[in-house]
């Protein structure tokens, strides 16, 4: 058996230092960050970037602060309107924006039910849910609540507010704070009152989408919002949590920006396959090059989304990459203000599809997990974890091969020693493409006598990518 210079050098530290084990249960674990690899010899991360879908027929329309949500087999989105009859934010400030709600059975293409709730444009004949509440609804994003024992009425729920422009230094006065809304059923809403005050050390904040969740892992609500950093005023990103959507934390501020850089939105929520990880699709503002409209030229600029990661109970974001994710592409209209932004919340239409609405109105795809790969080219490379603790019987990889390539896995103590049966010699080499294919060796794929025992992955590849991996 062939040994890696890798190989060499584990043995040669001999494991010196103690390494606590990650106890990783049977969760599904992706390649978004570090936390689970030790080291890596012939082979690299690697980021992938979505593709439009052609055009839906009756796309959802271009709009800013989109999110959608699948309740049971119907796929619901939210985004923000704009009633003609009332005052323009420059002549008041916030006080024009109105809620619309659509639906979809595929969530390709949508409708615009005729709801008749709101006089709009002289008009009751439109699809607006909320409307008339200054300050309110520039930045509202609802979420449904899967926190075990909530009341009906309280099903879904949504933070929203903005504060008004300027410098707000000192300001320590409720009604600049962000309100709770909460709905049976996403359609009718009622505001709950500010919970999560202004506070005075702040020059601005809460002027983008203001995402919240139940975190399940967290046991938690918890909440990204806008941020500014005091000294270079950059818009950045701040979290709080609450164990019951009314007495919040103090917020701590994540800070994740790169000198210079704009985080516009955070758009951060769990990946439903992995409700521990959460991904975030940040717009990234570019002041000073493209074009913005005519009221506010003093406000040129051009904009793209980005990719990052936390994890449950984390203060800080993983830029692995920090490269655009999704560029403005080839339409014009994609390089003007503030052009790029997606939605709240990923979704599979397929199984080995992920969907990422677009404010566009477009529909991106990308391969279930496949955000980042352990990537490997025609040279033989290796991807070694750290010590992990799993439960459950079976090692199943998300992966794809070339026709040449293929995947072996061998699993070891934590100080590098391979476990007899389980050897690289042992394992069966996978090639193809799976999003869930099983790791067997001399066809034996149960692995119930190492569960609960520290052991590390080493894996060996060659023209493959490695995109996810779970115990089961």
């Amino acid at each position: 058996m062939k040994t890696s210079l890798l190989s060499l050098l584990m043995c040669a530290a001999g494991f010196a230092r103690a390494e606590s084990p990650v106890n990783i249960g049977s969760r599904l674990e992706l390649f978004v960050d570090r936390l689970l690899i030790e080291r890596m010899e012939g082979v690299r991360l690697e980021l992938y970037h979505p593709v439009k879908t052609p055009r839906p027929k009756s796309p959802l329309p271009v709009h800013h602060m989109v999110t959608v949500i699948k309740d049971g087999n119907l796929y619901r989105a939210w985004y923000r309107g704009s009633d003609p009859a009332l005052p323009t934010r420059k002549e008041e400030p916030s006080g024009r924006e109105v809620i619309h709600y659509a639906e979809s059975d595929d969530g390709h293409e949508w409708r615009f039910p005729i709801l008749r709730l709101h006089e709009v444009g002289g008009t009751k004949e439109n699809n607006v849910i909320l409307a008339n509440q200054p300050r309110l609804l520039e930045n509202f994003m609802p979420f449904l609540d899967t926190r075990p024992g909530i009341p009906p009425t309280e099903r879904y729920k949504a933070l929203s507010g903005h504060p008004g422009p300027g410098n707000k230094l000192g300001l320590d006065k409720p009604g600049h704070g962000l309100v709770a809304f909460v709905s049976p059923d996403g359609i009718h809403w009622t505001n709950k009152g500010e919970v999560i005050p202004y506070r005075p050390q702040w020059r601005h904040a809460f002027d983008s989408p203001n995402v919240s969740f139940w975190s399940e892992a967290e046991q938690l609500y918890v909440c990204y919002f806008r941020t500014w950093t005091p000294d270079d005023r950059l818009r950045t990103i701040s979290r709080v949590t609450s164990p019951d959507f009314i007495k919040w934390s103090d917020p701590v501020a994540m800070n994740p920006n790169r000198p210079g850089e704009h985080l516009y939105t955070n758009m951060t929520a769990p990946y439903p396959r992995a409700p521990h990880i959460y991904l975030s699709f940040p717009t990234r503002f570019v002041p000073g090059r493209g074009d913005a409209p005519a009221y506010d030229k003093k406000d040129d600029n051009v904009t793209d989304v980005l990719f990052m990661s936390t994890r449950a109970g984390s203060t800080r974001y993983d830029r692995t990459f920090t490269e655009a994710f999704i560029r403005p592409g080839l339409d014009p209209k994609r390089w003007i203000n503030r052009a790029n932004y997606v939605a709240l919340n990923i979704h599979f239409l397929r199984p080995d599809e992920i969907s990422i609405y677009h404010r566009s109105g477009d529909r991106y795809v990308l391969r279930t997990d496949g955000f980042i790969s352990v990537h490997a080219g025609s040279a033989e490379g290796e991807l070694l974890t750290k010590p992990l603790i799993f439960s459950g019987r079976e090692l199943v990889l998300n992966y794809s091969t070339s026709a040449a390539g293929g995947i072996r896995v061998e699993l070891q103590q934590p100080g590098g020693q391979p476990i007899p049966g389980f050897t690289l010699a042992d394992s069966a080499t996978l090639y193809g493409d799976r999003i869930e294919g099983a790791v067997t060796w001399k066809d034996n794929s149960d692995l119930s006598s190492l569960a609960g025992r520290p052991v590390r992955l080493r894996v060996v590849m060659t023209e493959a990518d490695l995109y996810s991996f779970r115990f089961k």
